[in-house]
C-alpha cells in the first residue's frame, strides 16, 4: 500500500473541527510511524514556504523529490500541503507536537530537520525567514545546536563547509578517533536502519544523500589528518 494511501486514511479519519496538529497525536505508535514522518515534513514544509513570503515551483518539486511522489499520489500530498498552509495552527505547536510523537528518537527528528533544508533550499535561496524558521524547529526538536549548524553547513551553498562539522567532530581529535565516528554514523545512517527510525523508503534520498556527505567528509579529513 502506498504511503499516500495511508496518509489519506489518515486524514479522512479527522473530525470536524479538527486539524493537522491532531493527527500527530494520533499517529504515535511504531508501524504508523512512516506516515507522521511524512505528514510532519510537509506540514511544517507548507508552513515554512509562507515563511519567506511565497510557494514556488521549486518548494512544490522539492516535496516530489524528498518522497518520489508519483503521478497518481500528488493529489494526496497536496491536500497535506493545503491543510498545513491553511492551517491556523502555529508551525510551533506542529512542532512541538511533532517533538513529543519522536520523543526519545532524536535521530529522527534530524532526518525532519534534514528534509527541511532540503526544501528551503529547493529555490536556490536561503531566506533570513527560512533559516529563523528551522532554528526554531531545531531548538523546540530539542537538538543540539551543532546539528542544526551542521545542516546549515550541508545545504547553505555560502555556508564555510568544513567536513569536521559535519561529522561532529573537532581538528585537535586523532585520526583513529574520528574513523571510529565516521563508521559508527555509516552504521547509523545505513538504509534499514534509517527507515526502521521511521524515515519511509519514499523519503530514502535524504539519506542517500547525508550518507555521501559524511563519506566525503572523513576522506577530506582523512587525506590530511595524523
Amino acid at each position: 500500500m502506498s504511503i499516500w494511501t495511508r496518509i489519506s486514511d489518515a486524514l479522512s479519519a479527522l473530525t470536524a473541527g479538527e486539524g493537522l496538529a491532531q493527527v500527530f497525536d494520533r499517529l504515535r505508535s511504531p508501524p504508523e510511524r512512516s506516515v507522521a514522518f511524512a505528514i510532519a515534513i510537509i506540514a511544517l514544509g507548507a508552513k515554512m514556504a509562507k515563511a519567506d513570503g511565497q510557494v514556488t515551483r521549486d518548494e512544490v518539486t522539492a516535496f516530489r523529490e524528498v518522497f518520489h511522489i508519483a503521478a497518481q499520489d500528488e493529489a494526496g500530498a497536496a491536500r497535506v500541503f493545503n491543510l498545513a498552509r491553511q492551517d491556523v495552527t502555529g508551525y510551533e505547536e506542529y512542532a512541538a507536537r511533532i517533538a513529543t510523537m519522536f520523543a526519545g528518537a532524536p535521530e529522527t527528528l534530524r532526518d525532519l530537520l534534514e528534509g527541511l533544508f532540503h526544501i528551503a533550499m529547493a529555490d536556490g535561496f536561503y531566506h533570513p525567514n527560512e533559516d529563523a524558521f528551522l532554528e526554531r524547529v531545531s531548538e523546540i526538536f530539542e537538538l543540539p545546536p551543532a546539528d542544526f549548524k551542521a545542516l546549515r553547513m550541508r545545504f547553505v551553498p555560502d555556508a564555510l563547509k568544513d567536513p569536521y562539522t559535519v561529522l561532529g567532530v573537532t581538528p585537535d581529535m586523532n585520526k583513529a578517533a574520528i574513523r571510529k565516528i565516521w563508521r559508527r554514523l555509516v552504521r547509523e545512517n545505513h538504509p534499514d536502519v534509517v527507515m526502521a527510525r521511521g524515515v519511509p523508503e519514499e523519503a530514502m534520498q535524504l539519506a542517500q544523500k547525508r550518507m555521501a556527505d559524511i563519506n566525503r567528509a572523513w576522506e577530506e579529513i582523512s587525506a590530511t589528518a595524523q
